[in-house]
């Protein structure tokens, strides 16, 4: 895998990769590709056990669950249903996937059980679990977290999004509510502009990915085709060796659909997803909207602990407490478990989707927490407009020349940074075309990360994407709507429209040198001569002849006996026939002090300079990089390599 691969898979910056093999003398660029054993030496810097694919899916499951899950339920942790978010190209089937599994498996464990459309559905899949997942539950499950029923029938709730973009916008506001992604791909059509933004948001969560290729019922359907073109985008199928699930399915027929679900349980058992029933509710809200008759309403995921009919719960700006829960059946509950969404009635105000949501102790404590939370919004919102938190390449560029781009230094002084991009063109030509032009840029110290790059118009997706990972977005020969244009405006994303390339790499070049800390230069400014020392202790002062140009009251100093600089610093006194001076040029004599300096001797040098902060180049920054390789592969007596 490529060194951009293997950072996706650690969950860490490219740069940070490519920062732990300069440690071990290895030179590379994110693009290029490492071998096994390189792999493995880096996972084992980072403490990472190199597993099989479908075991490596753990790691997700585990972030997410610290999440909501904090020490004191450790001890009480039990498994929890799995949460997944179906995705793909409209009209490749997600609805009608989707309808096909709850008319046929909800009815499977709820007597009646069509739903009343409160965004997320429980249905019931016949799985023979772990062994020891399924003991485990058993012994220590709450009622409310329904793994599994009397027939055998284990529990999987879908959240019925509009698509990759709702899962985006909550992405974008922090919100982390799916443990498996489902991208479906019609077998007759293959991989589309919508499948290729679905893939990318779901990568760009660390969501474990299954792929449904439906359809399979119609003429012209294609296995073989769509597996190659989701291949070419990333998604190897376990049946070629790669780490994707793959499973045909008809969601006209029922084909294949019980083999999918147990695919998706399978997944969930391996990342072996928990909680604890036994603690206050928290999670996250789906949905939200202002009923006629009802009021706020929320559609709240628990995901961690047990909701219960009266609970004072705080989402966000809103609060309240809780005087009706309504399952996805439509039928009032007195509380809800990890993993089960219900409709919840009684809040002060219609929360956002995306907020988390939390138990509290008391109404008061809610409203005070609102009324902060509501606080930090407004700041938020006027930092927004006034460009604070904007990423833009803009931005970027202008970073080099004040020097502030060291949050990337590590402690051997050299920078690691990245810069994420979102890429929209007018055809995967020019994808291409402009990958292979940025390639060119050097990228030793900063790496350009695509989240995405795909053709068409910029939509509201690509903005909740460059929101979420902090990225810009690139618009090659592509329109943008004004609603999509709004919306960047409003959560400060700059999206930059270019006609030709060679403008859109030069801008992309200054951001990323932008990133770069700048260095400082001395430019010489005159020269001195030791004439005799005057006082004693801390009081020492040089009686000096400027020789050459001027000394300038507070420019740096630097005090060179025989051929060494003996101490460097601020010329903080200068004074002429004892009155302050400001400058003394040459051909005159002077006083000179120097803070923290009192070894005068008689015939020391003094070169005097200021200091001016110099932007670097890309490649000024990929020489310094290639330098310290040599001098730290040197130092530790080994040759240089590369993967």
């Amino acid at each position: 895998m490529s060194v951009q691969e293997l950072a996706r898979e650690l969950a860490v910056n490219d740069s940070d990769v490519v920062k732990a093999l300069f440690m071990k003398g290895i030179a590379t660029t994110v693009n290029q590709v490492l071998d096994e054993d390189t792999v493995r030496m880096v996972c084992a810097e980072y403490g990472v056990e190199v597993l099989d694919a479908s075991e490596a899916e753990m790691g997700e499951a585990a972030r997410k669950q610290r999440e909501f899950v904090q020490e004191e339920d450790l001890e009480h942790l039990v498994v929890r249903p799995p949460v997944v978010t179906i995705m793909g190209h409209v009209d490749h089937g997600k609805t009608s996937l989707l309808d096909y599994i709850r008319k046929t498996k909800v009815a499977a464990g709820e007597a009646g059980g069509i739903t009343q459309g409160i965004g997320a559905y429980r249905v019931w899949v016949p799985y023979a679990a772990g062994t020891s997942s399924d003991e485990e539950s058993d012994a220590d499950s709450d009622d409310d977290v329904e793994d599994e029923n009397e027939e055998g029938l284990h529990t999987c709730v879908f959240l019925d999004t509009p698509g990759h973009e709702a899962f985006s916008a909550m992405r974008a506001r922090g919100a982390r509510v799916t443990d498996i992604a489902v991208i479906v791909v019609a077998a007759d059509d293959g991989v589309r502009p919508q499948t290729t933004e679905a893939i990318a948001h779901a990568r760009a969560a660390g969501v474990p990915i299954v792929v449904a290729i439906n359809k399979i019922d119609k003429e012209g359907a294609n296995l073989d085709r769509v597996m190659q073109e989701l291949a070419a985008g990333g998604l190897m199928s376990e049946e070629w060796g790669g780490d994707t699930p793959m499973v045909p399915v008809s969601a006209k027929t029922g084909e294949g659909v019980d083999s999918l679900l147990e695919t998706i349980m399978l997944v969930a058992e391996i990342q072996e997803l928990r909680a604890n029933p036994d603690t206050q509710a928290a999670g996250t809200v789906i949905e939200a909207s202002l009923d006629k008759q009802r009021g706020p309403v929320a559609t709240l995921l628990v995901q961690n602990g047990t909701m219960r009919l009266g609970d004072v719960v705080l989402c966000g700006e809103a609060y309240g407490k809780i005087r009706a829960l309504v399952d996805d059946t439509g039928s009032r509950s007195d509380s809800a478990g990890p993993s089960l969404a219900v409709e919840v009635l009684g809040l002060s105000s219609v929360p956002v989707a995306g907020d988390h949501f939390e138990v509290v102790d008391s109404l008061d404590r809610a409203r005070s927490m609102a009324e902060e939370a509501a606080g930090k919004l407004r700041t938020a919102r006027l930092a927004a407009l006034q460009g604070e938190s904007k990423v833009s390449l803009s931005a970027l560029a202008g970073r080099g020349s004040t020097g502030d781009g060291s949050d990337g230094s590590d402690e051997e002084g050299l920078e690691f940074h990245q810069l994420n991009v979102i890429l929209k063109v007018d055809n995967q030509g020019a994808v291409e075309a402009i990958r292979e032009a940025l390639a060119a840029l050097p990228q030793d110290t900063v790496s350009l990360r695509f989240l995405l790059q795909a053709a068409g118009d910029v939509a509201l997706s690509d903005i909740d994407l460059a929101v979420a990972s902090e990225a810009v977005v690139l618009a090659f020969n592509v329109n943008m709507p004004p609603a999509v244009e709004a919306a960047a405006e409003e959560k400060g994303v700059e999206v930059r429209t270019y006609r030709v390339i060679y403008d859109l790499i030069d801008d992309v070049r200054k951001a990323m040198e932008g990133l770069l800390d700048s260095v400082e230069e001395r430019t010489p400014l005159g020269s001195a001569e030791v004439r005799a020392v005057f006082g004693a202790g801390s009081s020492k002062v040089a009686g000096v002849m400027v020789t050459e140009g001027k000394l300038v009251k507070g420019c740096g100093v630097a005090v060179i006996r025989g051929k060494k600089e003996v101490h460097s610093g601020t010329l903080t006194s200068l004074r002429r026939v004892k009155e302050l001076a400001k400058e003394v040029v040459a051909g005159l004599e002077c006083g000179v002090g120097l803070e923290g300096f009192d070894e005068w001797q008689q015939g020391d040098s003094i070169e005097a300079f200021e200091v001016v902060q110099k932007a670097r180049s890309l490649e000024d920054a990929s020489k310094e990089v290639t330098k310290a390789v040599a001098e730290k592969t040197e130092s530790m007596g080994i040759a240089v390599g590369a993967a």
